[in-house]
């Protein structure tokens, strides 16, 4: 079951759009790796946890299942989903395409200043990485996926890519359950941003490729076949 008392990703909400409110918030936990495949979501227990009513909760949890970024049994139980092995390759399929794509025009398109943002969100990363507080450079590597979209001034495939991030981002929080991959050095962020200052789309978009296929390798010992 999904601890959910004194959990750092539960924000006050004000008694205003509650239902959208309650739903942002657990959409935004499922993208960073907040929750865990496998998390319950009792009701009445998170509904307490965030001040609100059942009512505006169960509005957002089901919402979150009609997304199929939550999943509910015969019984009523809302938990996180495990994903299997198929649908994480076809994720990463479709977001190496749109990601990638979103490296080439950042490098074609994107302004310094935007560049400066991403760069900043590695080097948070990269600092939250030494102080070995995983779950806020877990947070931070959706954040830079996220923007390098943004930059790239590209809102539909932001829309699509952050859908996916829903979908896969639970099972990101088992991306450091052996420390730092050994691969990352540099981390293929460095290179990314690197390419994307030199106007190089090629190289940008290699060094894309390079972080979701070999960043989160690991992560297929997590999935069902």
């Amino acid at each position: 079951m999904l601890e959910i008392s004194g959990s750092d990703w539960i924000k006050p909400i004000q008694r205003q759009s509650l239902s959208e409110n309650a739903y942002t918030n657990l959409r935004e936990a499922l993208m960073e790796g907040r929750m865990k495949p496998g998390d319950d979501l009792p009701l009445r227990p998170v509904s307490r946890s965030f001040g609100i009513s059942a009512t505006p909760m169960r509005e957002a949890l089901l919402r979150l299942v009609t997304e199929h970024a939550l999943e509910m049994d015969g019984r009523g139980r809302i938990s996180v989903p495990h994903l299997t092995r198929t649908t994480l390759l076809e994720v990463r399929k479709i977001r190496s395409f749109l990601e990638g794509n979103a490296a080439r025009e950042a490098a074609l398109h994107a302004k310094p200043e935007a560049v400066d943002q991403l760069e900043q969100l590695h080097v948070e990363l990269s600092a939250a990485q030494d102080a070995r507080d995983f779950p806020r450079a877990i947070g931070l590597n959706t954040k830079f996926h996220l923007k390098l979209c943004e930059i790239a001034t590209l809102p539909v495939s932001y829309e699509v890519v952050s859908n996916l991030w829903v979908r896969c981002g639970p099972l990101l929080s088992h991306l450091y359950d052996f420390g730092i991959p050994a691969n990352w050095d540099p981390h293929p962020h460095v290179r990314v941003v690197a390419a994307i200052r030199a106007r190089d789309p090629d190289a940008a978009y290699a060094a894309l490729i390079h972080d979701i296929e070999g960043g989160g390798a690991g992560l297929l010992a997590h999935v069902k076949d």
